[in-house]
């Protein structure tokens, strides 16, 4: 009865029921949808940050990382190439590099630069490079003095594909090391700085360069999935496998500042819910109010007809319910509609690409739904809606009927 009465009362005045409609989707509409662009900045920076030569776990000898230098190297990498083996899930690829930090330069130009001596075959399925070759070609498992270098750092060095270049670095012997290497092609990243920092070479031509043996700097490991749940336990085991003075790490202790912003992002997330979940508020609670306080006679006609408080107080809350449940289901169609636009397109923030690379965020957003934010957007506005509406239901059941009969 009270669901019937309800669905009754909301529409005997459908302009105050369209205006509440509109209030409560507009703000489910802008939790989902922001709350799916914040989603997809979170998946995009990580995606980037693990494909940027990082992977989802990274092994290196335990002093690598504070003194990246050639003497830190791990000159046994048997032991490890064992243990990942042995203890790497299914599906899990994994590649050995060698990373040391060098000057490139040819006849005008010098820069910094970090040179990676790769697997080209391994290095496919762990990092972006192989896939980001757009002029040239990519490097082979024989080129001793191929080169692959980013299409900004070419720019800058005014040099073209077969030109070469020379590297520099501190050899294991402290000694200066160098080799000349001729371009073999150019590629692309999403960042600008990763074209001017990352050089290319095969793993011999590095050892060579470096007189390294058979030693190296890393392992770059990437898991089956995008954001694998299982991250830490796998860092765990592969940790106790290998023991010794090798340290295992997962890409949040690597790139802490990526770490830092999701953290932020997710943070103002909340706090976006509650700006927007105030608004809403205060539009339901006045429109309630307004449509309790115009039926003030028909409560008291039902209470001197002995209705009970608590009767009235259900069916203001089931009318409650009813517009809320409207407004949630529009918002969310509205919100879905919206985000399937812009998961196709994606949102170009190109005007703001020096901002954006700075924080590590790409050039393109594409927004993406995540069930847990879906949930908790929806749940919060459907049950503090409810809660809010207590107020205009109790007002409703305290009126007397002499209260009411006295009201213009």
């Amino acid at each position: 009865m009270h669901f019937q009465l309800s669905w009754r009362n909301i529409w005997r005045n459908p302009r105050r029921t369209a205006i509440i409609l509109i209030a409560v989707s507009m703000g489910v509409w802008s939790m989902v949808v922001l709350g799916a662009l914040w989603q997809g900045m979170v998946n995009q920076m990580i995606k980037n940050g693990v494909a940027n030569m990082t992977g989802h776990l990274q092994i290196h000898q335990r002093d690598y990382r504070n003194d990246p230098v050639v003497e830190n190297s791990i000159f046994d990498p048997d032991r490890v190439d064992k243990a990942l083996a042995e203890h790497l899930p299914d599906g899990a690829q994994w590649s050995s590099r060698i990373r040391v930090t060098a000057v490139a330069a040819n006849a005008r130009h010098s820069a910094g630069v970090t040179v990676i001596g790769i697997d080209p075959d391994r290095e496919t399925d762990v990092s972006f490079i192989a896939g980001a070759v757009r002029e040239g070609r990519y490097l082979k498992a024989d080129d001793r003095h191929g080169i692959l270098i980013g299409k900004a750092l070419a720019d800058k060095f005014a040099t073209k594909l077969g030109r070469k270049v020379v590297l520099m670095s501190q050899t294991t012997q402290r000694e200066i090391g160098s080799l000349a290497f001729r371009i073999v092609g150019f590629y692309r990243a999403e960042m600008e700085a990763t074209e001017k920092q990352f050089v290319f070479v095969t793993k011999p031509a590095a050892r060579k360069m470096l007189k390294l043996g058979t030693g190296v700097s890393e392992y770059a490991i990437m898991l089956p999935r995008e954001d694998p749940p299982n991250l830490e336990a796998v860092r765990d085991t592969l940790q106790a496998a290998i023991d010794g003075d090798i340290r295992v790490e997962g890409w949040p202790e690597i790139l802490p500042m990526v770490k830092t912003y999701v953290e932020l992002i997710q943070s103002w997330g909340w706090i976006w819910y509650l700006v927007v979940f105030i608004a809403m508020g205060f539009g339901i609670v006045n429109t309630m109010l307004m449509a309790v306080y115009e039926r003030m006679r028909e409560f008291g006609v039902l209470k001197a007809l002995g209705m009970q408080p608590g009767w009235i107080v259900k069916d203001v809350l089931a009318e409650s319910f009813f517009l809320l449940l409207g407004g949630i289901l529009i918002g969310n169609g509205v919100a879905f509609v919206t985000v399937w636009i812009f998961s196709r397109t994606g949102i170009d923030l190109s005007a703001f690409a020096a901002g954006a690379e700075y924080a590590g965020i790409a050039k393109i957003i594409y927004p993406a739904l995540n069930l847990r934010d879906l949930v908790i957007a929806n749940l919060m506005v459907f049950l503090l809606g409810m809660l809010i509406s207590l107020y205009p239901a109790i007002r409703a059941a305290r009126f007397t009927p002499v209260e009411a009969m006295t009201h213009v």
